[in-house]
């Protein structure tokens, strides 16, 4: 009887459990973990929503520091990072002059504004009360306590100095750091890349950036007009907490639509609360204002930046705020600019790789048997 050899064998080649020789089927796999891995990166995205969005604001702030350092360069022979410095030191004095020249009366007036909006939202629900237009069963002080709660809050950040600090301070490092060398950073990006990739996302990457650099820079003139010209016609007309209503017009400029219809809310409201011709005034203060805003401030921008169709605006900002608030409202734009800045760079890439396609036919690549 001979011994028997325990000794393992040579693999026999055979298929194991695990392993699909079945082109169809290793192909469906491919295309199932693709979906799974989007999926798992939409899921890490939605959870990690809010510091994303702040990473984005960082690069949007990055991009407004190098805009202003680019544009110093046209008049000033200097290194970029002096330039650099002098755009944040321009930025720093305009918010502390802002803040020493009218700190006082805008935190009073932040206050007034507040219970002036709270007092005219009450004698309207009054009005609908007595009218019928109230649905029954609602709680008029519970449902002016939560329509009234953003305002509230807003008017309460302007009107507090530590209002949001922390959120603004770690948005302007992220941008500074980016700022001060952005090539490292895109460099870091392109090493993750494969290499024949790496070109194209640089051009794609450059398209992007100046795209919203013009976003940028026709919207911070679209709010200083607008909020130069608000302050001033209200100051005029008599109309109360005029710097005030300025400044917030000002700063909703940058979000468009919806901003312009805050502006106007809170205008007339004020407006009404001193009296029904202060209420007028201050409704064709923003007629006048949003009117020469639309025919001759925004296309004049709109020809040297990016147009992008309202609808479209409206909708993403709709969603952007309903999925991520007051911040995703706010870079709504930028991030549709940059997507749109994206897209169309695919598609000249497209039709670049299609028209070399041709060329090389056209030139002997590809020769048609003439039997």
């Amino acid at each position: 009887m001979s011994k028997r050899d325990d000794t393992p064998g040579p693999y026999d080649g055979r298929a194991g459990p695990a392993e699909v020789h079945d082109p169809i089927i290793r192909q469906e796999l491919k295309r199932a973990s693709a979906w799974a891995m989007v999926a798992v990166a939409a899921i890490l995205v939605w959870q990690l929503a809010q510091p994303i969005l702040l990473i984005v604001a960082g690069l949007v702030f990055a991009a407004l520091l190098d805009l202003g350092t680019r544009a110093l360069g046209r008049v000033l022979p200097i290194a970029r990072g002096w330039r650099l410095l002098i755009t944040v030191l321009l930025i720093v004095a305009g918010l502390a002059g802002t803040i020493f020249i009218a700190g006082l009366e805008i935190a009073a007036q932040a206050g007034e504004l507040r219970e002036t909006l709270t007092l005219q939202f009450a004698l309207l629900l009054d009005w609908l009360n007595d009218f019928g237009l109230t649905p029954e069963g609602i709680d008029l002080n519970d449902l002016l306590r939560q329509v009234l709660g953003s305002v509230g809050s807003l008017t309460s950040a302007i009107g507090s100095a530590l209002g949001g600090v922390a959120t603004i301070f770690l948005i302007m490092v992220i941008g500074l750091f980016v700022a001060i060398d952005p090539n490292i950073y895109d460099r870091g990006i392109q090493w993750m890349l494969p290499k024949g990739s790496r070109p194209e996302f640089r051009k794609t990457t450059t398209r992007m950036l100046k795209t919203l650099q013009r976003l940028l820079a026709g919207r911070i003139l679209g709010m200083v007009v607008e909020g130069f010209l608000t302050w001033l016609l209200l100051s005029i007309a008599g109309v109360p907490m005029a710097l005030l209503l300025g400044i917030i017009a000002g700063l909703l400029a940058f979000i468009p639509n919806v901003g312009a219809f805050i502006t106007g809310v809170l205008m007339v409201a004020v407006g009404l609360s001193d009296s029904p011709e202060s209420g007028m005034w201050a409704f064709v203060i923003y007629l006048v204002v949003q009117t020469f805003d639309g025919y001759v401030v925004v296309p004049m921008v709109a020809q040297q930046t990016v147009d992008l169709p309202p609808a479209l605006t409206l909708s993403t900002q709709i969603l952007f705020a309903a999925l991520f608030g007051i911040v995703g409202l706010a870079l709504a734009d930028p991030i549709v600019a940059m997507a749109k800045a994206a897209l169309e760079r695919r598609s000249e890439h497209n039709d670049e790789e299609e028209d070399e396609a041709r060329r090389t036919e056209a030139e002997g690549g590809f020769v048609t048997d003439p039997g």
